[in-house]
């Protein structure tokens, strides 16, 4: 049964006292403290009932807990309780009811007495109704009768808890639109019904509070940015009016939901969520001071005194015509009958009373509220008047937006209206669309109702349905009141605790007495006193009792909140950035801040909690990127405390774990954590198998089969690393020649680890180790005559031949050379992230070859577009001019920025003002400048002078790519799907040069053919001829988003969202091969043009170089030092330049005397060898460039800095 409270909880001070900022403690009043839970109903064991949400105490008493020296004062309103409602949402989206009650209480005896509180101490106190019904007044009323009877003088018939217990336990849900609940709490009668689920949706507040609050014109200024999904703030100094003010404007854009960020009531100290950059709605109240945010681009709406504030130059469009006039006119029809009517005859044909009904004399009730939401439904119905002919299901999209805004604009002879066309392309608006397809919501759909009884003249409150049924009447009666035949009544000066168990009265002593003890340990000082401050010797000789109780405190502590946090985890969605959310960066904190590693392997043990509960361990893309990175630190992490425990359980729990990618494969995250270094040691693996055998329930089996089963375990999870084959096999060798087992055993665990090898390889290519991915940029270890040989992975010898070579020096060189390579303390050697070793800075510094990092700063906002002015851009007859090697850079600030490297600490040579949105685009010539941006422009300013030259319009949406070709033209491309060339003598766009169904994201062109290839959003990459205008061909293939192109010759490279790149030919239009070996969307492809090889970036942080091998294409080389999105690859003849998102970058040389000395079955692609990489620096990077004719990369970052690096190589 279905009931309509989940929960009562009380929330407040308990046993263990912190303040606001974490300190723990009493710290007198005037103090904010953090709230906790101290009682609930049902229990928090109950098998049933999920337990609260952990963010309710710190939501139901947003500014915290304080402490007072008197407590209710009859003639001191400051003191009266509170009640005011609130709203969670859960990560799917559902909402959660809450009624409150705040007020003071006494403080319990045993806390004063621990805490040395002053007698007679007060703090704040909070009782909750929680329900999954939106029956606001229902639960109000219940939750302040069981108040107002707790501090009853005449008292109560039962205990409260057991009053509150039958209440939450026996109150069903009624049904809609057919059953009425009554119910009593004591001698009060309460009633709660649900209209059908045929009309609008249940909603049980009044829309008086937001009319009252704001005028007409104000209402549908926030109604508005509501529906353009705005960032909005409101602003009161009244709990109860943020909360019912956001529920009614939600309410108000039905059939429309809010698909954001939604706190009606924001805790005070999470005010900083206000600068978040998504759209959100949040309340928050008036005395929180929010001076110190930036707000940029906030809606603030004060409701105190009816003002709307956009903190931007970008205004809130108007409604447009007729509309605007017609939704006013009906709200002042609604709110003021008189005023609007007041011209109209009192008698005759057409009297006031018919168009205008007199509601004024009647107070604000149901009805005006219906008649509001129906007033703002006709809106919606006229805005959208023949929508549903426009509906197109395809593959790119579900709506032909253009198609309504011409048919539109026909019918209003007005251009589009800026208004309609961003909520179009809204959240809400795609989402109203994908819930009416395929499902039973086309057939209650008001709005379609509503539109088909216009169109037929009816009334429009015909499409609402009738109550004709009388609703059946359900009673509710407890059947122990009145029965009780001593007629005792229970009275109380506080609200009572609810009967806790044993186990939870000794941690409460525990914690108390953990507390009294610390206190006393401090002498009779202050917490303010510099006696308390300094650390007491004697604060280290607490009993073991006492130690034991605040460490099970602890590790409880953070396990509960690693638990909550899991569960939140897992539910984020598609469009969640996981390792930017709330539930990532606060496990990532309790992993890192804990010295003794309670965070780590609490979180591990919390999957291993989970995957026994019997979870599936499936993840979505969001959750994988998450999860693999917590493990990877939380592994580090024990690694450095030499935790083997928590790492043997965390390789158990990550070969558990995965994702699918496009080809229906599970990539599990095991294949992620190879480059953390505990793998390498032989140690950690004797350890593992050491507690597979004690684990082993068989052990009554044959001995030698017992250990073959165990260490195929092993070798399961170092092909599941992706460990290379021979590390792998000495490792298992060296534990196996201890077991003394024969040699069919060793057989078959090398038939076994070369057969899960060789699957893993053949789909996802050779995995490079940490410190293999490092050594192709360093001179090799061994000796010259061992350089002519190939790899151990690639020589002659078969898996049987090396498993019966008994020679330790020939058995233990794969792994040996690891240890070598990553020990040499030559000047090439480096770490993890390539960066010198500490050893190597002395003699790195010593020689010319230093690298040079330099941040540039003059923008102030995100870094969104990078050009690099190569020689070849600038050549002419007398020389290299002084422009080759500029960076120009382009910002969120709309501006462009070129700077000059060889001025050292003045490098801004010039600033570029005339964009008025984002700059998306930038290209160069000999003399100008050209940029695209979100503004829909192209301008073109003269290099020299900096001056404004021309502002190129024509695209319909913002411009993705610029080019700047030869004779005064430039190309460009937008989102509209166009490609257009432009002649900058006339400020003309001399043709259309290409048509993409949907965005264009990339584009390359050959000037010397006039060859064009462009590709976007839908999948598709386009190739075209303008000289002959034509289209050639149209390459189909993939399957999402094309993120990359490039061109050379006749062949075409692509990188998209589907995880593959794909190589075509131009002059024939098929697709010579496709490369699928990355776990990401490919955002980068390069071709190398002196081996005909291709390197591809990816979002898993790979970098892969590939080759033609016998006609076909195989990956030859990966690289993995980047750990984040590759954003650049630009590869010269000599010198490869490449940059990722996480602000780290390497430089990859080539040494031209190897270019000609390849064997006819060498590898070309494999000579690139990682030169230098600096350190890297925590930024999160949007564009990368590179220069190679000077050996420098810059990159973008969010912050809006740019940061230049220069290897000054003496080649």
């Amino acid at each position: 049964m279905a009931r309509i409270f989940e929960y009562f909880v009380v929330c407040g001070i308990g046993p263990e006292i912190r303040t606001l900022d974490g300190d723990k403690g009493y710290h007198g009043t005037g103090v904010m403290y953090l709230p906790f839970l101290l009682d609930q109903y049902p229990s928090p064991n109950h098998s049933l009932c999920p337990p609260p949400p952990p963010q309710l105490p710190t939501c139901v008493l947003p500014a915290g807990v304080e402490f007072y020296s008197s407590g209710f004062d009859s003639n001191d309103a400051s003191t009266f309780p509170r009640s005011y409602p609130i709203v969670l949402t859960e990560g799917d989206g559902s909402k959660i009811y809450v009624s409150c009650i705040a007020f003071r209480d006494p403080v319990s005896e045993d806390i004063a007495e621990a805490y040395r509180m002053p007698a007679n101490s007060f703090a704040d106190k909070c009782i909750c109704l929680v329900s999954r019904s939106p029956s606001f007044r229902v639960i109000r009323n219940a939750l302040e009768e069981l108040f107002a009877l707790c501090f009853s003088s005449s008292g109560s018939s039962k205990p409260l808890w057991d009053i509150i217990a039958y209440l939450v336990s026996n109150v069903p849900l009624p049904t809609p639109g057919k059953d009425r609940i009554l119910f009593a709490v004591e001698n009060c009668l309460l009633s709660v019904e649900a209209p059908p689920k045929e009309g609008l949706p249940h909603v049980d507040i009044s829309f008086q509070h937001l009319v009252q609050c704001l005028d007409v014109d104000n209402l549908i200024k926030l109604f508005t940015a509501v529906l353009l999904e705005r960032r909005i703030l409101l602003r009161s100094n009244k709990y109860s009016l943020l909360t019912l003010v956001s529920e009614a404007i939600c309410h108000l854009i039905y059939p429309f939901r809010w698909q954001h960020v939604y706190i009606p009531l924001l805790f005070f100290s999470g005010v900083d969520y206000i600068d978040a950059p998504t759209p959100y709605m949040m309340g928050l109240h008036s005395s929180v001071d929010t001076s110190t945010l930036t707000m940029d681009g906030v809606v603030v709406v004060d409701l105190e005194y009816n003002r709307i504030t956009v903190t931007t130059s970008e205004e809130i469009p108007s409604i447009p015509e007729p509309e605007s006039s017609t939704l006013r006119g009906e709200i002042m029809k609604l709110l003021y009958p008189n005023v609007v009517g007041i011209d109209q005859m009192k008698t005759g044909p057409c009297t006031a009373s018919e168009q205008y009904p007199k509601n004024d004399s009647k107070p604000w009730g149901e009805d005006h509220d219906l008649q509001l939401r129906l007033v703002f439904l006709k809106f919606f119905a006229s805005l959208l008047s023949g929508y549903r002919n426009f509906i197109e299901v395809s593959a790119n999209h579900v709506f032909n937006t253009q198609a309504f805004l011409k048919k539109r604009s026909r019918s209003t002879n007005q251009p589009p209206d800026t208004m309609i066309s961003q909520f179009l392309d809204s959240h809400g608006f795609m989402d109203y669309l994908e819930r009416g397809m395929g499902s039973d919501e086309n057939n209650n759909n008001l709005l379609d109702k509503l539109q088909d009884a216009i169109g037929r003249g009816q009334n429009p409150f015909s499409v609402l349905p009738s109550n004709t049924e009388e609703a059946e009447i359900i009673t509710i009666s407890d059947p122990d009141i009145g029965t009780s035949g001593s007629g005792a009544r229970y009275t109380y000066d506080r609200f009572p605790s609810n009967i806790r168990t044993e186990e939870q009265e000794e941690k409460r002593k525990q914690i108390l007495a953990a507390a009294s003890g610390a206190f006393e340990l401090s002498g009779k000082h202050t917490p303010s006193s510099p006696a308390f401050l300094a650390k007491d010797p004697k604060a280290d000789s607490l009993s073991p009792m006492e130690r034991a109780a605040e460490r099970d405190r602890m590790v409880l502590d953070i396990k509960v909140k690693l638990q909550g946090l899991w569960l939140r985890l897992l539910k984020l969605g598609a469009t969640d950035d996981p390792l930017s959310s709330f539930e990532y960066g606060t496990i990532l904190a309790l992993i890192e801040s804990d010295a003794e590693g309670i965070g780590g392997s609490g979180f591990v043990e919390c999957i291993r909690e989970h995957i026994n509960s019997g979870w599936r361990c499936q993840l979505t893309e969001e959750q994988f990127i998450a999860v693999k990175e917590l493990l990877k630190t939380a592994i580090s992490r024990a690694t450095s405390r030499n935790d083997m425990l928590t790492v043997r359980d965390a390789i158990e729990v990550s070969a558990e774990m995965y994702k699918k990618d496009t080809n229906n494969v599970s990539d599990y995250i095991q294949r992620h954590l190879i480059s953390l270094s505990i793998w390498e040691e032989l140690r950690f693996w004797e350890g593992y198998f050491d507690y597979l055998m004690e684990r082993s329930a068989n052990k009554s089996a044959n001995y030698a089969a017992l250990v073959t089963a165990q260490l195929i375990v092993v070798a399961s999870h170092m092909a599941g690393l992706g460990l290379p084959d021979t590390d792998a096999w000495y490792m298992i060798e060296t534990i196996a020649e201890k077991t003394n087992i024969g040699y069919k055993q060793f057989i078959k665990l090398r038939g076994f680890l070369s057969h899960i090898q060789q699957l893993q390889i053949n789909y996802w290519g050779m995995t490079s180790t940490k410190a293999q991915s490092m050594s192709h940029g360093l001179a090799s270890p061994r000796s010259s005559a061992d350089e002519d040989q190939q790899p151990a992975e690639a020589t002659g010898r078969s898996w049987v031949q090396s498993m019966f070579s008994r020679e330790t020096a020939s058995r233990t060189n794969s792994f040996s050379r690891v240890r070598r390579w990553t020990s040499d303390s030559g000047p090439s050697a480096a770490n993890e992230n390539g960066t010198p070793r500490k050893q190597d800075l002395s003699a790195a510094a010593q020689k010319k070859t230093q690298t040079s990092i330099r941040v540039l700063r003059g923008h102030s906002g995100a870094i969104t577009a990078l050009h690099c002015v190569t020689r070849r851009e600038v050549w002419d007859l007398v020389g290299d001019r002084e422009d080759a090697g500029f960076v120009i850079s382009g910002s969120t600030d709309c501006t462009v920025k070129i700077w000059d490297p060889s001025l050292r600490g003045s490098e801004l040579r010039a600033t570029l003002k005339g964009h008025t949105r984002t700059v998306r685009a930038i290209s160069s010539d000999r003399g100008k400048v050209v940029s695209g941006s979100d503004d829909q422009t192209v301008l073109v300013w003269d290099k020299q002078t900096t001056q404004l030259l021309e502002e190129l319009k024509g695209h319909d949406a913002q411009v993705s790519c610029v080019r700047m070709l030869s004779g005064e033209r430039v190309l460009t491309s937008a989102h509209d799907g166009t490609v257009k060339m432009w002649d900058v003598r006339t400020d003309m766009c001399v043709a259309t040069v290409g048509r993409c169904s949907s965005a264009v994201l990339c584009m390359e062109y050959d000037d010397s053919t006039g060859i064009l290839a462009a590709a976007g959003r839908d999948a598709v990459a386009n190739i075209w001829d303008i000289r002959a205008g034509r289209r050639m061909h149209k390459l189909l293939g993939h399957t999402k988003w094309i993120r990359s192109i490039r061109m050379v010759g006749d062949t075409v490279l692509t990188g998209s969202d589907d995880w593959t790149a794909r190589m075509w030919s131009v002059s024939r239009g098929t697709c010579d091969a496709v490369l699928a070996c990355h776990a990401g969307p490919i955002l980068c492809v390069e071709y190398s043009e002196p081996d005909k090889g291709i390197i591809t970036g990816s979002t898993d942080g790979l970098l892969r170089f590939w080759e033609n091998d016998e006609g076909g294409i195989r990956c030859v080389k990966n690289v993995t030092i980047h750990s984040a999105p590759i954003l650049s690859i630009n590869a010269g003849e000599h010198w490869l330049g490449i940059g990722a998102a996480d602000n780290s970058m390497s430089l990859y040389h080539r040494p031209q005397e190897r270019l000609g000395g390849f064997s006819s079955t060498g590898s070309k692609m494999a000579g690139w060898q990682l030169y230098r990489t600096p350190q890297r620096t925590a930024a999160m990077v949007r564009c990368v460039v590179s220069d190679l004719e000077r050996k420098r990369i810059c990159s973008g970052g969010r912050n809006g800095l740019l940061r230049l690096w220069e290897a000054t190589i003496n080649i």
